[in-house]
């Protein structure tokens, strides 16, 4: 069982930047994809971001050019630059590992912004 961290969550006013970082219990190198959802409440849970094994990514459109998603394979580390935020970027923060069918998601990580 794949373990996933997240944390870098917090409160930031509008126009503000928090990074987040999930940590995996193995080498990211094993995952396909790799992604970042959210969840606001009362929503459904939404993909935000994703990056392939060979380094693909692809943005949602409500983040694209303000967010970006990396990923470092030495640290098992993946991260999400959030930039520009607005309000309606609040939410709980999860991030997912695949490797074929096998899916793990971290526990989440919540952010809030204030406007």
């Amino acid at each position: 069982q794949v373990q996933l961290v997240e944390s870098g969550g917090g409160l930031v006013q509008a126009g503000g930047s928090l990074r987040l970082s999930c940590v995996a219990s193995r080498s990211l190198l094993t995952f396909n994809t790799m992604s970042w959802y959210r969840q606001a409440p009362g929503k459904q849970r939404e993909l935000v971001a994703t990056v392939t094994s060979g380094g693909t990514t692809n943005y949602a459109d409500s983040v694209e050019g303000r967010f970006t998603i990396s990923r470092d394979n030495t640290k098992n580390t993946m991260y999400l630059q959030m930039n520009s935020l607005k309000p309606e970027d609040t939410g709980v923060y999860y991030c997912k590992a695949r490797q074929l069918v096998t899916v793990n998601w971290g526990q989440g990580t919540q952010v809030t912004v204030s406007s």
